[in-house]
C-alpha cells in the first residue's frame, strides 16, 4: 500500500472557509424560508461583472483561437511577453520601481503562487507568520513539513508567530531572534491595515542583515487610497536583494473566477545551499514553472493585458470605487452600533471586534442566525483573531446597505 503524506493530518480543524461553508450549508438545510435573505459577507469573493475591456480581448482572443492563421498552442510557460512588458511598465517601471520584463513569472493567482514558493525554498528555513494571517500561508507550510504538530490554540510547532494587535495597529514589527522567511501581506487580509514606508523600512533591513527572504503579498494593492502608501515592496530600497512580490488580478479585474496572478522573483535575490554557496532564486523559479506548469491560457492572458488599457483602467478602477464605498458603509453601520472597527479605508476588509465576553465563532453563528449575515471569524485567521470577525466588501451595493441596516438590530 502506498504512503500519505502526514504533514496533512497535523491540518486538524480543515481549512477556514470550507468549515464556513458547512455551517451556512446546515443552517439554509434548517432554515429553508430564511435561507434566501442570506447575505455572504465571509469570503472575499467579488460579486461585479468582468469589466467590459476585459471581456472583449478575451472575446478577440477566442476567435483568433478559432482561425488557423492565428491560433496558438502551448505559450510561454512563464507568461507571454506581451503581458509581462506590460505589467513591468505599468505597475513597476512608471512607479520608478526598477522590475524587468523576465523577472514577472504569470500564474493562476497568487494564493497557489504563495504556496509553490516552497517548492524552490529548503526545508532548514525558519518561518515568520503574522498572526492573524491569510491561513494559506500557515496550511501549505504545514503541508509541506515545515512545522510540527499543532498545539491546543491552533498555532503550530516550528512557526514563529509575529503578532498583529490593535495596539500596533495590525502591522509587526521585525522578531528579535533569527527568521529566514517571513511572510507580509499589506494592504492586510483579513485586518484591512496598511503598512507604512519606514515600517517596511525595518523590514527591509532586518531581512538584509539576517539575509532573510520577505515573501510579500500586495494583492490588494489597488485598494490603497492614501498617497504615501507604498504599492509594492521594491517601493524600499534594498528590497530586490531580499523579497518576493505576489500580485494577483482577482480583485482588481474580478478574476477571481477567470484565474490570473503573477509573481516577481528579482534576479539580484540569493539563497543558500547547505555548502554555503549563494545562488539566485530566479533560475529556480523558472525551472520549476517549466516543468510543473503549462502556464496560463492566451484568452486569459490577453484579459489580463486589457485591464492596463486606457479603458480597462477606468473600469478597474470604478469596480475599486465600488467596493470601497461599500467598506464605508458597512464600517459606519458597524460603527453606528458600537462596534470597534478597523480596516475597510485602504483595503476591502472591516475588521470588527466582538462584543465582550463574545467569542469569534459565537459571533459568527449570531450574525448568521440573527441577522442572516455571513461573516468571517477571526480565529480562523490565528490566535490573535480571536475576539474579532472580518466583513467582506465585496458585494453589491444593495446588500451592503442593507447589511448595514440589519447591523443596527444588533445589541
Amino acid at each position: 500500500m502506498a504512503y500519505l503524506n502526514e504533514n496533512y493530518l497535523k491540518l486538524q480543524a480543515g481549512y477556514l472557509f470550507p468549515e464556513i461553508a458547512r455551517r451556512v450549508k446546515e443552517f439554509c438545510e434548517t432554515n429553508p424560508d430564511t435561507a434566501q435573505r442570506l447575505i455572504r459577507c465571509g469570503i472575499g469573493d467579488v460579486t461585479e461583472p468582468l469589466p467590459h475591456a476585459v471581456v472583449e480581448a478575451m472575446k478577440r482572443a477566442v476567435d483568433e483561437l478559432g482561425d488557423r492563421e492565428t491560433f496558438r498552442g502551448y505559450g510561454p510557460e512563464q507568461g507571454y511577453e506581451f503581458l509581462r512588458s506590460t505589467i513591468a511598465q505599468h505597475d513597476y517601471r512608471d512607479r520608478k520601481i526598477d522590475v524587468a520584463d523576465d523577472e514577472i513569472f504569470l500564474s493562476d493567482g497568487s494564493k497557489p503562487d504563495c504556496g509553490h514558493i516552497l517548492d524552490i525554498l529548503g526545508d532548514q528555513n525558519k518561518v515568520a507568520i503574522t498572526d492573524p494571517v491569510y491561513p494559506v500561508y500557515v496550511d501549505t507550510n504545514v503541508m509541506t513539513g515545515h512545522t510540527g504538530p499543532a498545539k491546543a490554540d491552533g498555532s503550530f510547532q516550528g512557526l514563529v508567530y509575529l503578532p498583529c494587535t490593535a495596539e500596533n495597529n495590525f502591522v509587526p514589527q521585525p522578531p528579535k531572534e533569527h527568521v529566514d522567511l517571513v511572510y507580509l501581506c499589506f494592504p492586510n487580509n483579513p485586518t484591512g491595515a496598511v503598512a507604512r514606508r519606514e515600517q517596511l523600512a525595518r523590514w527591509v533591513e532586518y531581512a538584509r542583515e539576517h539575509e532573510a527572504i520577505l515573501l510579500f503579498d500586495a494583492a490588494y494593492e489597488a485598494y490603497i487610497s492614501e498617497p504615501d502608501i507604498p504599492h509594492s515592496i521594491f517601493e524600499i530600497p534594498g528590497a530586490r536583494e531580499c523579497a518576493i512580490e505576489f500580485r494577483s488580478f482577482s480583485k482588481t479585474g474580478g478574476f477571481t473566477g477567470v484565474r490570473c496572478g503573477f509573481t516577481v522573483v528579482p534576479k539580484t535575490l540569493l539563497a543558500r545551499t547547505e555548502n554555503g554557496r549563494k545562488l539566485p532564486l530566479h533560475p529556480l523559479w523558472h525551472r520549476r514553472w517549466s516543468t510543473k506548469a503549462n502556464g496560463v491560457s492566451y484568452p486569459v492572458q490577453r484579459g489580463a493585458e486589457a485591464v492596463y488599457s486606457t479603458e480597462g483602467r477606468e473600469q478597474v478602477r470604478a469596480l475599486v470605487n465600488h467596493y470601497m464605498g461599500n467598506a464605508k458603509i458597512l464600517r459606519e453601520g458597524a460603527t453606528n452600533v458600537g462596534l470597534r472597527v478597523y480596516g475597510g479605508t485602504n483595503a476591502p476588509y472591516i475588521w470588527v471586534k466582538t462584543p465582550a465576553g463574545t467569542t469569534s465563532w459565537e459571533m459568527f453563528d449570531r450574525m448568521l442566525n440573527e441577522l442572516n449575515v455571513v461573516v468571517t471569524p477571526g480565529s480562523g485567521f490565528g490566535a490573535q483573531g480571536e475576539g474579532y470577525f472580518r466583513i467582506s466588501a465585496f458585494n453589491s451595493r444593495v446588500n451592503a446597505e442593507e447589511v448595514a441596516r440589519r447591523l443596527g438590530k444588533l445589541s
